[in-house]
């Protein structure tokens, strides 16, 4: 079984990618710029005893996608699981945005989901079984100040879900989203304690969830135990919404 992580160099992906490998799955990293981290992800992965190799691509390059995923079957065989989670966010005002900020976090995180999507969904219809896991945002379900272009993708990534989930239920194949709320990573590591703080009073729970929380949501959508769940968006947030 091959497991295909973009975005797994650091945090939330690279949890992603651990979870897999510790299930047994042979996994595919991708990254764009941390190859370090991404190669000390792969050994970490390997040490599970599976097969777990770094591929650097751009994933909002269509192009890239199609060769990387070319390689990964051929040195994993074919990818079983696909688990969109590569994104980046370049935060500002409406008023303040700009083109290229909009554009740049739109082919990240949105036209990397159909890029990446696109070069799996044949073979998984020919073998008739596979997973597409994408990860959203809550964001994308209740927008936030400051970031149009953020929930646009993210919110764009449930309507994807749910009309390819349509498309491919037939041959077997599920497709979910997962949509984090406050996470421990670099991103919220960023934020001010002002803001943590603010973030902390309106989740349910009391605390940021952790990396390895996500990881554990993307497993269950990948097992058996999911089988008869598609198109579905996971709120994982401790309760932020209520």
């Amino acid at each position: 079984m091959t497991a295909l992580i973009t975005g797994a160099s650091r945090g939330i992906g690279r949890a992603i990618a651990l979870e897999f490998a510790k299930s047994g799955y042979n996994v595919a990293i991708n990254y764009a710029n941390s190859e370090v981290s991404a190669k000390d992800t792969a050994k970490e992965c390997g040490e599970f005893g599976v097969l777990a190799f770094a591929y650097k691509a751009d994933v909002s390059d269509f192009d890239a996608c199609k060769e990387m995923v070319a390689k990964v079957e051929q040195d994993l065989g074919p990818v079983e699981v696909l688990v969109n989670n590569a994104g980046i966010n370049i935060d500002n005002l409406l008023i303040r945005m700009s083109q290229e900020q909009f554009d740049k976090v739109y082919f990240a995180n949105l036209k990397s989901v159909y890029n990446m999507s696109r070069q799996v969904v044949p073979g998984m219809m020919k073998r008739r079984r596979g997973r597409i896991i994408n990860i959203s945002s809550v964001a994308g379900l209740y927008g936030n100040v400051g970031q149009t272009n953020y929930a646009a993708t993210k919110a764009g990534i449930v309507g994807f879900t749910k009309s390819l989930a349509k498309e491919v239920g037939a041959r077997g194949i599920t497709v979910n989203a997962i949509a984090p709320g406050f996470i421990e990573t670099d991103m919220t590591d960023r934020l001010s304690d002002n803001i943590k703080e603010i973030a902390r009073s309106k989740i349910t729970l009391g605390r940021f969830g952790k990396a390895e929380d996500i990881a554990k949501a993307a497993m269950f959508l990948a097992s058996d135990g999911a089988s008869y769940i598609t198109g579905h968006t996971l709120e994982v947030s401790g309760g932020i919404s209520l």
